[in-house]
């Protein structure tokens, strides 16, 4: 069984998408969507620097973007599972058939901009704690005032909170981490620091068209699989003021019978967390076009094997 994944934000970098533009019809569909949502895809994902591409507003559509475009590229693909990372939960939502593509994009701009005027209010952000044993993690973080906004299993939980409650974090590290990484994010996403943002969500998902998936959809608010796109909407809204549960996603992967599992770009974070937690389960991710051969012979290999 073939799992198809979409990573969430911090997974960019400046100019990723150059390589992807080559590909043909690739940057009419960037313009357009573009249009659609009023904001420079093309620029931001060749052009931008690191700091543009931090900003929670152009992060967030411009991974949906590149998740959409390069899943796009492989082909015709029929995964057993989908599932996705904090903002890639939209992307999910569009390989599962729950949104289109447009309004895929249109509802990740909405949710980029609520949850950039949201992180305005109070100066927040997350970091990665690296090692560590979570029964001993999460109660240290939560005695900082912390939030264990991300726990994405193969010893890795992100914390997310003020900045001071960070550098306290980094002064005072849980028994077992070996680091504490600041990401490139603008925010405490997945805390209660986002809860402005809910409200917003809530009434743009009002004026979406959605069906049920057609595909298993895997909610990484528990791990569980999604039967209406009815839950896949609601369960998008309540997620950016509730932590992921990545954990659990790759719990129900092992469970469903997972055989091979490909990340969409710009992909890596999730096939790295996979080759610890899901040992002997073959993964691609798609980082660049040059990448594309292996995930189509992954894919090969998994409809050989039914």
């Amino acid at each position: 069984m073939l799992v198809l994944v979409a990573p969430g934000q911090g997974a960019q970098t400046p100019g990723f998408l150059t390589p992807w533009l080559e590909l043909p019809g690739a940057a009419d569909r960037l313009a357009a969507w573009s249009d659609v949502i009023g904001l420079d895809l093309v620029h931001y994902g060749t052009k931008a620097d690191a700091d543009e591409i931090r900003d929670t507003a152009v992060a967030q559509p411009l991974l949906v973007a590149a998740g959409l475009l390069s899943a796009a590229a492989l082909g015709e693909v029929a995964p057993g599972a989908v599932a996705g990372h904090s903002v890639g939960e939209i992307t999910a939502a569009a390989f599962a058939g729950v949104l289109d593509d447009t309004a895929a994009l249109r509802l990740v701009r909405t949710r980029g901009l609520a949850m950039a005027e949201a992180a305005a209010i109070t100066e927040t952000g997350m970091s990665a704690l690296l090692g560590g044993d979570p029964e001993v993690t999460v109660p240290h973080l939560e005695k900082l005032g912390l939030t264990p906004a991300n726990v994405n299993g193969a010893g890795q939980i992100v914390a997310a909170g003020t900045l001071e409650q960070l550098a306290a974090l980094e002064a005072d590290k849980p028994e077992g981490v070996r680091r504490v990484v600041p990401l490139k994010v603008a925010g405490a996403f997945h805390t209660h620091h986002m809860a402005p943002a809910v409200a917003t969500l809530e009434a743009a998902a009002k004026e979406l068209t959605v069906a049920d998936p057609t595909v298993r959809y895997v909610s990484n608010k528990d791990g569980q699989t999604v039967a209406t796109g009815s839950e896949v909407v609601s369960r998008l809204v309540g997620q950016v003021a509730n932590p992921v549960r990545w954990d659990l996603c790759m719990e129900t992967f092992k469970a469903l019978g997972a055989t091979a599992l490909i990340e969409v770009c710009p992909g890596g974070t999730l096939t790295g967390l996979a080759k610890r937690a899901l040992p002997g389960v073959p993964t691609v991710a798609l980082k660049t076009p040059d990448d594309l051969d292996a995930a189509r012979t992954l894919i090969a290999d998994v409809s050989a094997a039914r």
